[in-house]
């Protein structure tokens, strides 16, 4: 059944595969949101996405059945705003490494009394009604990413921020930060533990918890440990992995049909 609240939906118990959108295209994008993910990320962070083509997207997803999140580039109030006002459910934000950077995120993305987000969600009205500025605080899900040393260091003070409903975790981000490789699919003891610390503390919390995931092996495993969503590489990373592997293929029969005569 569609997610029609992220929040009800996980705290029901419910869990979550996550699609993600890195390329600035509308048709891949369709093809993402119409393969079966239970919610969808539009990434300008790292992605190739501008502002504009987030919007493009998000339109395109949005007649799709699954809530759409964005990820921004930065804790900046301007395009944490802008993006809120697109008519995003729900917003990931990098590198929130403080209990500061978290009330910072807030004060952007939170209507009074609990921040200061400023009026004037034009397509947001559009698609989440009339209702939606009494609504937003409790409806938008904000995730605070947590992918460093210091950020796991402050752990429990971000999760405690009054108006920040959870966590995404970055594992490339939080291994380069613990001197490992970065990597979606982490193998050293060291990064693995942080990561279950990270989850055992955000459920008890009673905080959601997300996180970035290379294979549907580590998914899995990811959802086993108690994360409530996993994502499952991106759309670029999942294109570049079929094309590689169906061409590999096509050169192996070739090899094996020419070794054959």
């Amino acid at each position: 059944m569609p997610i029609s609240d992220i929040k009800a939906h996980f705290a029901a118990g419910g869990t979550a595969v996550n699609g993600w959108c890195a390329i600035p295209s509308a048709l891949t994008a369709e093809i993402m949101g119409r393969a079966g993910f239970d919610m969808m990320t539009v990434d300008l962070q790292h992605g190739l996405i501008d502002y504009q083509t987030a919007l493009t997207l998000l339109q395109v997803l949005q007649g799709l059945p699954a809530p759409v999140l964005v990820r921004v580039p930065w804790n900046e109030p301007g395009i944490v705003m802008k993006c809120l006002d697109a008519g995003f459910s729900g917003l990931i934000c990098p590198m929130i490494n403080t209990a500061e950077d978290a009330r910072r995120l807030v004060e952007a993305a939170r209507y009074a009394p609990l921040g200061g987000r400023s009026f004037g969600p034009t397509r947001a009205n559009l698609v989440h009604g009339p209702s939606y500025a009494r609504a937003a605080n409790d409806r938008i899900v904000l995730l605070a990413m947590i992918e460093t040393r210091e950020a796991l260091a402050n752990l429990d003070a971000i999760l405690a921020v009054e108006g920040i409903d959870g966590i995404y975790v970055g594992p490339s981000d939080l291994g380069l930060s613990m001197g490992f490789e970065p990597t979606l699919e982490p193998k050293a003891p060291a990064v693995l533990d942080a990561i279950a610390q990270i989850v055992t503390r955000t459920r008890a919390a009673g905080r959601i918890a997300g996180i970035h995931t290379g294979s549907p092996a580590m998914a899995r495993a990811m959802q086993a440990q108690g994360f409530h969503f996993t994502s499952l590489l991106t759309d670029v990373r999942l294109f570049v992995n079929a094309l590689a592997g169906t061409l590999a293929e096509l050169r192996q029969s070739t090899a094996e049909t020419v070794k054959g005569y």
